[in-house]
């Protein structure tokens, strides 16, 4: 059963937010570019801004209807809210910024949390994977109705980034609460979260699992934003069921997702390889060009060909002794490409 629904409209500088949006006791997170309007969508399910139409409601319970007047106070909704840089007081414990949410949970929270040996530490001594434990404590502490959380990862270094990530979801999965969270980063949203939606200029353009979202890009900003590459080109009808794309510098590729008229091809970095001669295989799309950037990450690489990034092992670039500059050709099936839409 969905435990918050929400339904708004909230004039922004320059647009207008218009959502409608439904979480059950899961985790759903809103990505989108800076300025789409994620964070105003936290604020108004909290209570500090007001919508000119619409209704928020929590488990049956009303927050908000504009038509009937009513607009619930923030300490009187049941909301914990972890703001972007966890807004800790600093001449206060780590207790003390607990305790102070009310409700005499603190040391609770604090050994649920696993940060009970930091109770009388300052905001100041603390990693930013401590703070932002300290931060969802302190929301918690609250015994919440449901669960915000802005940019949670952003004030981490990339260093400790993903154990603090692993660690998060794993605290997430633990709540039997609606939790909803708002980032910019697609690798954060699919990790922490059961469902994403794409928010961009306050209009939700896809929401469902991380891998339906790559698998089913709903346009080409949607494909941009979870990875892939997007080409724009000219769709028709070709040989063997498959369809043609036409692109700018007049090469065709292939799909066989159908569509006609100017559309974008999408195809993920993970799904091109990369080789001197095109392979004697099935895919039928085969890009020539320069190496123009080959970064080493870990054991994989990311070779961009032309318009195209590929991702490979760096085994593979060792065996083909690949640099920059050297033409190679950058190959995918026509299964692995996406056609999507050019709106967005």
């Amino acid at each position: 059963m969905d435990a918050l629904h929400l339904d708004v409209a909230l004039p922004l500088r320059p647009f207008r937010l218009e959502l409608a949006l439904a979480v059950g006791r899961e985790t759903v997170a809103l990505v989108g570019p800076s300025g789409a309007g994620k964070t105003s969508v936290l604020r108004t399910i909290a209570g500090l801004a007001r919508p000119e139409r619409g209704r928020v409601a929590l488990d049956g319970r009303l927050l908000f209807d504009a038509a009937a007047g009513i607009d619930l106070p923030p300490e009187e909704r049941g909301v914990g809210y972890v703001f972007q840089d966890y807004a800790l007081f600093p001449h206060m414990t780590v207790e003390q910024n607990v305790a102070y949410a009310g409700g005499g949970r603190a040391g609770e929270v604090l050994d649920r949390l696993g940060i009970a040996a930091l109770a009388d530490a300052q905001p100041g001594e603390l990693s930013g994977g401590e703070r932002q434990r300290v931060g969802l404590a302190r929301a918690l502490a609250r015994d919440p109705d449901v669960l915000l959380l802005d940019e949670p990862m952003s004030a981490l270094d990339a260093h400790t980034r993903t154990g603090v990530r692993a660690e998060l979801r794993r605290t997430l999965d633990d709540l039997d609460l609606p939790v909803l969270l708002v980032t910019h980063d697609f690798q954060d949203a699919a990790v922490l979260a059961d469902r994403v939606g794409v928010l961009v200029e306050g209009r939700l353009l896809q929401v469902g699992t991380p891998g339906e979202l790559v698998a089913a890009p709903s346009d080409a900003f949607v494909a941009s934003f979870t990875g892939a590459n997007v080409l724009a080109g000219f769709a028709r009808r070709g040989a063997g069921g498959l369809t043609e794309v036409t692109l700018g510098d007049g090469s065709i590729l292939y799909s066989v997702d159908e569509g006609e008229g100017p559309a974008s091809v999408a195809v993920y970095p993970w799904e091109i390889s990369i080789a001197r001669e095109p392979p004697h295989d099935s895919s039928l799309n085969h890009v020539r060009r320069p190496i123009t950037s080959l970064v080493r990450i870990g054991n994989r690489a990311r070779v961009q060909v032309g318009p195209l990034v590929g991702e490979v092992t760096t085994a593979s670039v060792e065996r083909l002794g690949l640099h920059e500059g050297e033409t190679v050709v950058a190959s995918f099936k026509a299964a692995a490409t996406h056609l999507v839409s050019r709106e967005s």
